[in-house]
């Protein structure tokens, strides 16, 4: 069933929970199919004009026809009270503790993904909105505030290490728009004024991944799920997924090109 339904290659250790669900709802969708599908050509033949001429207003007796509503009724609460609201539950109410985590935050616009570290402090440094440039400091970041001075800002660029959840807060500048992994089966509304986390955890970093594929080229891709406007289209992120020594080598290096920028007001990585 995995294979018919052409899942995207799993990378997140929550993905395979998901996918089982989504195998679980496709199964009931295919028996309903079957089922209906057989009443429905009976029917057709069962209760013609050439074996019924003239109208029975008594109707059908039989209540087979209710008892398999239940059991369809039945089979839809188990799957949501047994599968999904425990899942969904999991991912919204269950977030992973902040120090045990990949802590980002990832500001939405008008068409491009803003990816905001908070640098080896853990610190993120204020940001506001009389500071907003969209060449110089997308995000409003107030570089006078000394948690700002190891704060990492990258475009359209997410590095992660593998093996440890990422637990990345949502927000947008300016309308809706959704943050999709498809291998790490997320997915998210950023919506103006809000803050919402997402969280995931990689299990398969992307030089695994291009192995496994066979495509040298592969990258994990950041895609908006939701219509945000003309340029909604070219509205494409990358997620790069490390080992932990690859991810603390990145991170190192953004702190000595910063370092080396002087901390000028117009350096952007």
């Amino acid at each position: 069933m995995h294979w018919f339904l052409r899942f995207p290659e799993l990378a997140s250790e929550h993905g395979a929970r998901l996918d089982h669900v989504t195998v679980l709802v496709h199964i009931l969708m295919l028996a309903l199919f079957i089922i209906w599908g057989a009443l429905f050509i009976y029917m057709i033949f069962r209760f013609s004009q050439k074996r019924n001429p003239k109208a029975d207003h008594d109707g059908v007796k039989s209540h087979l026809s209710s008892w398999g509503e239940g059991a369809v009724a039945l089979a839809e609460v188990i799957l949501l009270v047994g599968f999904s609201i425990p899942l969904y539950s999991e991912r919204v109410d269950d977030l992973p503790p902040a120090e045990d985590s990949v802590v980002v935050r990832v500001i939405g616009e008008q068409f491009a993904w803003n990816v905001h570290y908070p640098g080896p402090d853990g610190v993120f440094g204020e940001t506001r909105v009389d500071l907003v440039d969209l060449q110089t400091n997308p995000i409003g970041l107030n570089r006078d505030d000394p948690a700002a001075a190891d704060d990492v800002v990258t475009l359209n660029q997410l590095h992660l290490p593998v093996g440890k959840p990422a637990l990345i807060y949502l927000s947008s500048k300016d309308v809706i728009h959704s943050f999709g992994i498809p291998e790490m089966r997320v997915k998210m509304d950023a919506i103006p004024g809000m803050l919402f986390p997402v969280w995931f955890q990689p299990i398969v970093t992307t030089e695994e991944m291009r192995q496994r594929t066979g495509d040298p080229d592969f990258n994990y891709e950041i895609a908006c799920a939701q219509l945000c406007g003309l340029g909604h289209y070219r509205m494409k992120g990358f997620v790069t997924v490390h080992t932990q020594e690859e991810f603390d080598a990145w991170m190192a290096e953004q702190q000595r090109l910063k370092e080396e920028a002087g901390e000028v007001d117009d350096f952007w990585t």
